[in-house]
């Protein structure tokens, strides 16, 4: 052949050895990207994640979710290498839904990066529903200027009635974040109050009475009916919309928030359980309790439309985030939503996850049987759109003292025992209904503030009856002693047939079956004894036992 022959013989053989080599990496290249893309591939993933896997098994008693503002649906679901590392990030952490905002601050997330973001994630196996936050929608409201609206303003509310227009072209469930209220005293709302009329598109609606109150919650009720809920449903008549309450439950009926009507009113309810760390210099002051409180006592008022709970990182450390976790399950919620995708890559967030991906399966396996149990405990009465008075989250504090209470909004007439508080002064038939239970010889625990305001009503001056020495400050009771505590709990526990020695800062939550949980929210560890039994519980940490 020569060597020139052999030379083309070898160049052809090392041509075709290229082609094969191309063909192979171009075959290799496919399969890399649909491992990114593809339904199938993304299926085979999720098998090598079991966290996700156990999460999707325990959905039906509790979920994990998160939340992606119209900021993050631009920053981080923009790209399909986006949405891979989203979804990435999802299966890592246990979280089965999410919730893709259209609009927040002036922002509206584009259409067709929703739809695809939205696509993305059903394929996935990801439940899937919108969210809209009514930040900055139209015209400043004279309180909370930088973000919340005035909606006596008949622009804003055609602008707001837009927006959800625009969400419920796109999704069959819409959350609203707890922006949604107003503390506008401007003179256009300030003359609608002095008429007492709301008036919402073309429509005018009487207002019972002329405080702030009556007017804004006769406001947003109206507008949340004309501007919100009968619009999207027009567009879309499937569509689902979730009011979620904030974490201030003492504040709702002055912002604009009636628990009652709007509960009624919307498909869903959702409740802020974000308490972050007591001691954080910009967000603490919460007592941790409040999270299982306000869930319970929104759960009561919302019964089946009640969905879950919502807290952030914010402000905490992994073991604050955890026992928000903690709470918002205990609370009875069958979701907790993490917000946001974003702010859980910065700050505390990513240690915030970390504590809380170690502890979600005990927290689902506590969801499970918190579904199967019937909290019981003390009483403790909570009209809707009551006034806190000088008593704001007096039963958030009192949670703290070992006190298991049960909230509940209407008047607790065949309660064994119950707490009552200057909230109880919204009820115009208190002193008859207080004095009958008091007449009962039933355990009873009343405020210091609650008994000075019923003085010459309703006497509270009878042996069973506990006046708890708030004095206008209820983050005082912290400073109880164990002793005072154990006296204190004592008669009120006697009634649910129990008994329990603990410091401040230990939480006691009992449930039917004689089941209890017993969480210590100190940074050391609490000696107890629940029922003649004594045990120690770490430092942030709890026991439980069901049965």
């Amino acid at each position: 052949m020569g060597r020139a022959g052999a030379f083309c013989l070898s160049l052809a053989r090392d041509r075709r050895q290229f082609r094969v080599m191309k063909r192979c990496l171009a075959a290799v290249m496919a399969m890399q990207l649909c491992a990114w893309s593809c339904p199938a591939a993304d299926a085979a993933a999720g098998a090598q994640q079991p966290l996700w896997a156990l999460a999707q098994s325990r959905a039906d008693a509790h979920r994990f979710s998160v939340l992606f503002t119209a900021q993050d649906v631009r920053d981080s679901l923009s790209s399909e290498a986006d949405i891979d590392r989203a979804i990435g990030w999802c299966l890592e952490n246990g979280v089965t839904r999410v919730y893709i905002e259209a609009y927040r601050g002036a922002y509206w997330a584009e259409r067709a990066t929703l739809l695809r973001a939205k696509e993305r994630f059903l394929a996935r196996g990801f439940l899937v529903s919108g969210c809209v936050t009514t930040t900055q929608v139209g015209k400043r409201s004279t309180g909370w200027s930088e973000e919340i609206s005035c909606y006596t303003d008949q622009p804003t509310q055609e602008k707001l009635q837009s927006i959800f227009e625009y969400a419920a072209g796109l999704f069959d469930e819409i959350m609203i974040d707890d922006f949604y209220f107003t503390e506008c005293a401007c003179p256009e709302c300030d003359a609608a109050r002095k008429a007492r009329v709301a008036v919402v598109g073309d429509g005018r609606y009487p207002v019972d009475g002329d405080t702030w109150s009556d007017y804004r919650r006769e406001l947003m009720l109206r507008v949340s009916m004309g501007r919100v809920l009968g619009p999207a449903r027009r567009v879309n008549p499937r569509v689902r919309i979730i009011i979620k309450y904030p974490n201030w439950h003492d504040r709702f009926a002055q912002r604009g928030y009636d628990v009652a009507s709007e509960t009624a009113a919307f498909d869903r309810i959702w409740v802020g359980t974000e308490t972050r760390d007591f001691n954080d210099p910009r967000w603490g002051g919460l007592p941790a309790y409040g999270g299982y409180f306000i869930m319970r006592w929104l759960g009561g008022i919302g019964g089946d439309k009640c969905g879950g709970g919502w807290f952030d990182s914010l402000g905490t450390t992994p073991h604050t985030y955890v026992e928000q976790a903690r709470q918002t399950v205990l609370g009875g919620a069958r979701e907790s939503m993490l917000f946001n995708y974003s702010g859980l890559h910065r700050g505390p967030g990513p240690d915030d996850v970390a504590a809380l991906r170690a502890a979600m399966p005990e927290l689902l396996d506590v969801a499970a049987q918190v579904a199967s149990h019937r909290p019981v405990g003390v009483a403790a009465y909570n009209p809707p759109n009551s006034q806190p008075l000088d008593e704001a989250l007096v039963f958030d504090f009192a949670g703290m003292l070992g006190l298991p209470l049960a909230p509940c909004h209407r008047f607790p007439a065949n309660e064994p025992a119950a707490m009552f508080s200057e909230q109880a002064l919204s009820d115009p038939n208190l002193a008859g209904e207080l004095a009958e239970f008091v007449r009962s010889g039933r355990p009873t625990l009343v405020t210091d503030g609650l008994k000075d305001r019923l003085k010459g009503t309703v006497d509270l001056d009878a042996p069973n009856v506990q006046v708890l020495a708030v004095n206008g400050k209820p983050r005082s009771l912290l400073q109880w002693d164990q002793p005072a505590l154990d006296a204190m709990r004592r008669p009120l526990l006697a009634a649910l047939h129990a008994t329990f020695r603990a410091p401040n800062g230990v939480a006691l939550y009992l449930f039917n079956s004689n089941s209890w949980v017993v969480e210590n929210f100190n940074d050391q560890p609490a000696s107890v004894e629940l029922n003649g039994e004594p045990m120690t519980i770490e430092a942030r940490g709890w026991r439980y036992l069901w049965r």
